[in-house]
């Protein structure tokens, strides 16, 4: 067993990780680690601050499911694009004045059912957070096994 640092060698050059997409989403990003035993679900709406939407917490749901029923995935990471926020919550201009309508019309936003999702699965849900994580997204970070929170966070 390798025991501490080469000389020369940085500790962020031992912690690189390479990431692959298992599929493609518009709001988020499902990627897992090349050997397939880590998936990255992140929350890829920088412009809006991680700000979800009905189409962002559908595409979760089946990120999660994806995660679940996939053998080699032994944890999931939750985690935001950039570090200006990790997520800020539900997206205001999406909303309405009454509430969230889904692509099918139907008012909803089914961020509850993420949530159940989250912590019923039976693998652990890391979050990784870095910036805000305000209303539903700090809700989500609560929901994850374990919280790792950067200094801005």
């Amino acid at each position: 067993m390798r025991q501490g640092l080469a000389s020369g060698e940085s500790l962020s050059q031992t912690l690189l990780v390479m990431w692959t997409a298992v599929r493609e989403f518009e709001d988020i990003r499902y990627e897992t680690t090349d050997e397939g035993q880590i998936a990255k679900i992140t929350i890829n709406r920088p412009e809006v601050r991680n700000a979800f939407r009905p189409k962002t917490v559908m595409e979760m749901l089946q990120a999660f499911d994806l995660a679940h029923e996939d053998p080699k995935v032994g944890v999931i990471i939750l985690t935001g694009a950039g570090d200006l926020a990790f997520c800020s919550g539900g997206d205001q201009k999406v909303r309405g004045h009454a509430g969230y309508i889904g692509e099918d019309g139907i008012p909803r936003l089914n961020v509850l059912d993420l949530q159940k999702k989250i912590r019923s699965l039976p693998k652990p849900v890391v979050a990784m957070v870095a910036g805000y994580a305000i209303g539903g997204g700090h809700v989500l970070h609560i929901v994850c096994d374990l919280t790792i929170a950067a200094d801005n966070a």
